[in-house]
């Protein structure tokens, strides 16, 4: 019976401990909706000069997704796997609450890769890190070198 309680009590532990292990993972973006939903012009703005889209877009996304990390996410995975913002959105609602590295996963951007790993540290508007605003300007860089190219 008492190894019976030790059992039950190690597992209820897991059972709690997970989705504050999953959420750490993410963790950026509770403070991110906090300070999106105080200056949402603000933020709206910052979306515009990041990614380069109009207003009707960045409406249609917030409209479709509950935060504004949400909307952040949609572009930012639509950019790293050159896939539609339409694509990425209804991949997201697909996922049933599985969270955004299942999604990352489904648009092809590798568990473990560089670009995952940023994904999951931090976002890369005004006020992200200076690690991850250099590596994404390099990363531009690269790209636009290679259209060019082409």
């Amino acid at each position: 019976m008492k190894s019976f309680k030790i059992f039950l009590l190690a597992f209820t532990f897991l059972l709690l401990i997970s989705p504050v292990s999953f959420a750490s993972d993410f963790g950026w973006m509770k403070d991110f909706n906090i300070k999106a939903e105080v200056d949402p012009s603000g933020f709206k703005a910052s979306l515009r000069a990041r990614f380069k889209i109009g207003d009707a877009e960045i409406e249609a996304v917030l409209n479709d997704v509950k935060n504004p990390a949400d909307a952040y996410m949609v572009f930012r995975l639509g950019e790293m796997s050159n896939r539609p913002i339409r694509e990425v959105v209804n991949e997201f609602k697909s996922g049933n609450g599985k969270g955004w590295g299942n999604v990352a996963k489904s648009l092809g951007i590798k568990p473990g890769s560089e670009e995952f790993h940023a994904l999951k540290g931090n976002h890369d508007l005004s006020g992200g890190t200076s690690d991850d605003k250099k590596k994404d300007k390099s990363k531009g860089k690269n790209k636009d070198k290679g259209k060019k190219n082409k």
